[in-house]
C-alpha cells in the first residue's frame, strides 16, 4: 500500500465515522475531506472542484427544481388524490401507496414523492383512528425501491451512468434499470404489503399515536365554483367529504345560503362553498375539485378583462396560503376585513379569522380586526415582505401552504414527459433535458426564478461535489484496484456471481451507515476494477452497486427517506432493522440472479 493510498483511506476513514457521529453536518463534513484531499496532494488543486460541474451533480439539483414545478402545478397532487381511503385494510393501504409510491420515484427524486405522499399517509391514519407507523416506514421503503427504475429516480442511478460513461464512453439510458429495479421494487412492495409491515415494533405505533394528534387550526372559507369545476352539475351530498379535516356548511347563490342540510341541492357555476377546514384541506380540497379562490376586494367593480388579467398575474406570480398574528401595535387594527390592505399595492385576500380561539363563521368582510386575531390570507409570493410587514403581521413559523397552479397542470405534465422521452430514445442527455424543462417551467410561468434556487437541496449538492473528487482519487491512486484485488482475493475460485454478491452486500452495509451518493462513489469504481480483473462485463457489477447502494433499510441515517418519518412515525433507531434486514436480504437473493439475466457476464 502506497503512502497515497494510506493518506486516502484515512480520509475517508474519518468522513465516514464523522458522518456516523453526526456531531456535524454531512455536507461540511466532505467537503472538509475533499479539502484534506487537495492539501496533501491527493486530489490534483485543478480537480478540487470538478466535482461541482459533473453532469451527476447537476442532474441532481436539476430534478429537485422540475419536481417541485410538478408540485406546483398540481401534477402530483391530482394523481394521488384518490389514494386518501379511511376504509382501506393496512396491506391494502400499504399496497396501494407503496405502489403509487415508487412509480412516482421512478420520475422523481424518491425524497420529493416521499414528501408529497407523507401527509396523504398521515392524513388518511387519522381519519382511519390508527397510528400511521404501520404505514409510514413502509411507504418510505417502497419510494426507495421505486428510485431503482430508472436513470433519473435515484442519484446512485446517475452515478454509476456517469461512471460506466467514463469506462466505456456510454452512459446507460433512461430505462436500463427497469428490468432489474423493477423487478425487484416489485416483490419489496409486496413484501413490505403482506409481511414487512407486521414486523414493525409496536412500541412506534403508540408513540406516533400519541404524537399525531396535533391541535388544528381550522377557517371559515369561501370558495368558488369555476367553469369546468367537477362539482357544477352534481348535488351537496355527492361532494359532501367524510374527511375530518373538511366540513361543508353551506351552498351561496345571488345572495342566498343554503346550509349543508339541503344534500339535494344541484351546484351550479357561480356559486359559493362555504367550508370549514385548516389550510392544508382548504387547498387539497379546491384542488380536488377544480374550485377557486374568491376575487379580492373591488374584484367586483374591475371589468372582466381586469378581473382576468389580475387572476393571470396572480396565478404566474404564484401564491401562498399564509397564517398570520395580529400583534398589538398592528396599523391593521380596526379596519374592516374588505379592506385589509387598503391604500397598499399588495395582492392579498382575507379568507379566514380565528379570534379567541374561536373560528369566525359570518361576513367576515365586514369584521374589524383586532389584536391577537389570527388570520387566514391568499397572497401573492411577489409581495410577501410587504403583505406581511413585521410591524402589522407575524406569521405563524411553518404556516405557509403554496397554492398550486392548476391552470398549468396539463402544460406542465406535457412538457416533463416529452423531456423524459426525449432521454428515453437518446435525442438529448438528461441534464440538457432536464434544464428546457426548467426553462420552460420559468418562461410559462409555472415556477418563479426564486423557486430555482429555493428547491435545491444545497448540501446534497455540496455533498456530491466534494465526494466526486475523493471518489475519483480512488483510481488515480490504485486504491481502487487495491480493494478489487481484496475482494477477488476472497472469492477467487468462485463463479463470478459470488464477487458481485459480496460486492453488493458491502456496497448495502455502507450504504446503511453512510449517504447513498458517498457510497456509490466509492463502490463504482471498485466495481469496475473488480470486473476488470475477473474478465466480466462490468455493468453487471455497476448495476448491482446501483441497487445496493439505493436499499439502505437499516438504520434512520442510511436514507434521508428514512430520516423524514422518524418523527412522525414515533420510530427509534433500532426499529428499522427489523424489517428493514429481511426486505435487504430479498433485495440481494432477487436482484443478484436477475443481474445476470439482463446483464450476461
Amino acid at each position: 500500500m502506497t503512502p497515497d493510498q494510506l493518506l486516502l483511506f484515512a480520509i475517508f476513514a474519518v468522513v465516514i465515522v464523522l458522518m456516523i457521529w453526526g456531531r456535524w453536518r454531512y455536507d461540511v463534513v466532505a467537503f472538509a475531506g475533499l479539502v484534506a484531499g487537495v492539501l496533501t496532494g491527493i486530489v490534483p488543486s485543478e480537480q478540487a472542484f470538478s466535482g461541482f460541474s459533473n453532469p451527476a451533480t447537476v442532474t441532481v439539483a436539476l430534478i429537485l427544481i422540475v419536481t417541485a414545478g410538478l408540485q406546483r402545478s398540481g401534477v402530483v397532487a391530482r394523481l394521488t388524490r384518490i389514494l386518501s381511503g379511511a376504509k382501506r385494510s393496512v396491506p391494502v393501504h400499504i399496497a396501494i401507496m407503496g405502489s403509487v409510491g415508487a412509480a412516482i420515484s421512478g420520475f422523481m427524486n424518491n425524497v420529493a414523492a416521499l414528501a408529497i405522499l407523507m401527509p396523504i399517509d398521515v392524513q388518511t391514519a387519522r381519519k382511519a383512528g390508527r397510528s400511521a407507523s404501520p404505514t409510514l416506514m413502509p411507504l418510505a421503503f417502497a419510494t426507495i425501491l421505486g428510485g431503482m427504475t430508472t436513470l433519473i429516480g435515484t442519484p446512485p442511478n446517475l452515478l454509476v451512468s456517469q461512471f460506466r460513461a467514463a469506462e466505456t464512453g456510454t452512459g446507460f439510458r433512461m430505462f436500463q434499470f427497469l428490468p432489474v429495479g423493477g423487478a425487484v421494487a416489485v416483490v419489496g412492495v409486496l413484501f413490505i404489503a403482506l409481511i414487512g409491515w407486521r414486523l414493525i415494533p409496536r412500541h412506534a405505533s403508540d408513540t406516533s399515536a400519541a404524537a399525531g394528534q396535533v391541535a388544528l387550526r381550522d377557517y371559515v372559507a369561501q370558495l368558488l365554483l369555476p367553469q369546468g369545476s367537477s362539482a357544477v352539475g352534481k348535488t351537496l351530498g355527492e361532494i359532501a367529504t367524510d374527511s375530518e379535516s373538511v366540513t361543508i356548511l353551506a351552498v351561496e347563490r345571488e345572495g342566498t345560503r343554503y346550509y349543508r342540510t339541503s344534500r339535494m341541492i344541484v351546484l351550479h357555476e357561480g356559486d359559493r362553498l362555504i367550508i370549514e377546514a385548516p389550510p392544508e384541506a382548504i387547498e387539497d380540497f379546491r384542488l380536488d375539485l377544480g374550485l377557486s379562490y374568491p376575487p379580492g376586494p373591488g374584484d367586483g367593480q374591475k371589468s372582466d378583462r381586469e378581473a382576468e388579467a389580475r387572476s393571470v398575474a396572480l396565478d404566474t406570480a404564484g401564491r401562498m396560503l399564509v397564517e398570520a398574528v395580529v400583534p398589538l401595535r398592528s396599523r391593521l387594527i380596526g379596519r374592516r376585513g374588505d379592506a385589509l390592505y387598503h391604500g397598499i399595492e399588495v395582492d392579498g385576500i382575507l379568507l379566514g379569522i380565528l379570534r379567541e380561539g374561536q373560528t369566525l363563521r359570518e361576513k367576515l368582510n365586514t369584521k374589524r380586526i383586532r389584536h391577537g386575531d389570527v388570520l387566514l390570507l391568499l397572497l401573492s409570493e411577489n409581495n410577501m415582505a410587504k403583505a406581511l410587514d413585521p410591524r402589522d403581521l407575524m406569521p405563524l413559523e411553518g404556516s405557509g401552504t403554496q397554492v398550486a397552479k392548476d391552470s398549468r397542470l396539463w402544460a406542465a405534465l406535457l412538457i416533463f414527459v416529452a423531456a423524459i422521452a426525449a432521454t428515453s430514445f437518446g435525442l438529448i442527455s438528461m441534464p440538457i433535458a432536464l434544464g428546457a424543462v426548467l426553462v420552460l417551467y420559468v418562461v410559462g410561468g409555472i415556477l418563479s426564478v426564486e423557486d430555482i434556487y429555493d428547491h435545491v437541496d444545497w448540501s446534497i449538492i455540496v455533498l456530491l461535489g466534494a465526494m466526486i473528487p475523493l471518489g475519483m482519487a480512488l483510481e488515480t491512486t490504485g486504491g481502487s484496484t487495491l480493494i478489487a484485488r481484496g475482494l477477488q482475493s476472497l472469492t477467487e475460485g468462485y463463479p463470478p456471481w459470488v464477487a458481485l454478491t459480496l460486492l453488493m452486500v458491502a456496497t448495502m452495509t455502507m450504504s446503511d451507515v453512510l449517504n447513498n451518493n458517498a457510497t456509490t462513489v466509492l463502490a463504482a469504481p471498485v466495481s469496475i476494477q473488480l470486473a476488470a480483473q475477473i474478465g466480466v462485463n462490468p455493468d453487471a457489477f455497476l448495476m448491482g452497486v446501483a441497487v445496493a447502494a439505493s436499499c439502505a433499510f437499516l438504520t434512520p441515517i442510511g436514507h434521508q427517506n428514512n430520516t423524514l418519518i422518524m418523527g412522525p412515525g414515533g420510530y427509534r433507531f433500532a426499529d428499522y432493522w427489523r424489517m428493514g434486514l429481511p426486505l435487504e436480504i430479498l433485495v440481494i437473493a432477487s436482484s443478484v440472479p436477475l443481474l445476470l439475466i439482463v446483464f450476461p457476464l
